[in-house]
């Protein structure tokens, strides 16, 4: 069983960044992917971005891609989504969610999820 706690999220203006966190607990990510979904209000959850723990590869949204760098800490078992030249399109509840996969852009390929953080970006 994994346990994923999401941490960072908060309010920022536009241009700003965030650094988001998500800790596991009950085992390692080694050979897990840990992906990142955004969803904000009246739509649904989106992909943001992906890593494979044991190789490091990576995959992003197209959105999100040169402004947003998913990275992990072996040593502290977590894994983080820095977001830099946020845009007001950004704002969303953002979850991190985990699995035994190679990274997959599809939620439905993870089954376990973390409760979430809020990240709203102001214009």
């Amino acid at each position: 069983q994994v346990q994923l706690v999401e941490s960072g999220g908060g309010l920022v203006q536009a241009g700003g960044s965030l650094r988001l966190s998500c800790a596991a607990s009950g085992r390692t990510f080694r050979n897990y992917a840990v992906g990142w979904f955004r969803q904000a209000p009246g739509k649904e959850r989106e992909f943001v971005a992906a890593i494979y723990w044991s190789g490091g590869s990576t995959r992003y949204a197209d959105s999100v891609k040169g402004r947003f760098t998913i990275s992990r800490d072996n040593a502290r078992n977590t894994v983080y989504l820095q977001m830099n030249r946020l845009k007001p399109e950004d704002t969303a509840v953002y979850y991190c969610a985990a699995d035994r996969i190679l990274p997959s852009n599809s939620s439905k390929d993870y089954n376990y999820w973390g409760q979430g953080t809020q990240v709203t970006v102001s214009s």
